[in-house]
């Protein structure tokens, strides 16, 4: 029994190490920039070790100036993007999941398999089409064509997320608001909406992480004017393919823009976790 005993232990330990290894060797990216983001640009590349030789915060000072706009200019236009985003998507999102998984409607059944195809249909494919729509609206320039689909259910994914979820509330909530006299909107408003507390907040974490970090799309139609830029276009400025790049602002830039992230993340991880666990139970 004390062989065996130590036998476990080992192998305990050695899978501990194992993991503790892995989970290093995927962190090393994200702790070399933060190391490197101290670092004078003629080290960065020389010296790629974690310790600095020679330490600087030169660069999260010239960086946070360094586009000739003070880098908060930026920061407020994500979040401002962000936050519409977010309040599109919980408001379409969770209306158009209510219908498909409580109201009956012709072709519902049709019309919720077209829009699951959708999610297949790679973003390329529309990119095109969607420029020409919104340049002939003209939109482009603005941030109406990336936050006024928000408010359209066009993110299907979502979508399905809270209809998987609202099937998980029994029935029997329903047909007792019933009797008591709810329609359709009371009953979303007073009976599934505060239910689905947990999909909602993995709508909104889901949401803000992917509009935060979505490039092309904040390229491609808030124009070229510095002070349109979000914070993933405004890192891309610090690499100039014409003249120096300035690594070291950028990588100290970078760490910044992680910090929203990881707090709103943070904030939100149980409910998070919930959403997903919770979600998918019942089909």
């Amino acid at each position: 029994m004390k062989s065996i005993s130590i036998l476990y232990r080992t192998r305990r330990a050695t899978l501990h190490l194992l993991l503790i290894a892995g989970a290093l060797l995927m962190l090393y990216p994200l702790l070399w920039m933060i190391a490197s983001s101290f670092k004078p640009d003629a080290d960065i590349f020389k010296h790629l070790g974690l310790i600095p030789h020679h330490a600087t915060i030169a660069n999260y000072v010239d960086g946070w100036t360094g586009l000739g706009t003070s880098f908060t200019r930026f920061f407020v236009n994500s979040a401002v993007l962000c936050a519409l985003a977010v309040v599109g998507n919980l408001c379409s999102c969770t209306l158009a999941a209510f219908a498909f998984a409580r109201l009956r409607f012709p072709l519902r059944r049709l019309f919720f398999a077209c829009m699951l195809l959708t999610i297949m249909l790679p973003f390329q494919v529309t990119i095109v089409p969607q420029y020409i729509l919104f340049r002939k609206l003209g939109w482009v320039g603005t941030i109406l064509p990336i936050v006024a689909p928000k408010f359209l259910a066009v993110d299907a994914f979502f979508v399905f997320l809270l209809v998987q979820f609202i099937r998980t509330i029994p029935r029997e909530l329903d047909d007792a608001s019933k009797i008591d006299g709810c329609g359709p909107y009371r009953l979303f408003y007073f009976v599934v909406l505060p239910l689905t507390l947990p999909a909602l907040a993995t709508t909104a974490i889901f949401t803000f992480l992917w509009t935060w970090n979505d490039f092309f799309s904040q390229l491609l139609y808030l124009g070229s004017s510095a002070r349109s830029y979000t914070v993933p276009v405004a890192l891309q400025a610090f690499v100039d393919a014409t003249s120096q790049s300035s690594w070291g602002q950028l990588l100290a830039m970078s760490v910044l823009s992680l910090v929203p992230i990881f707090g709103f993340f943070l904030a939100f991880q149980r409910l998070l976790l919930d959403g997903i666990s919770t979600t998918g139970l019942k089909g």
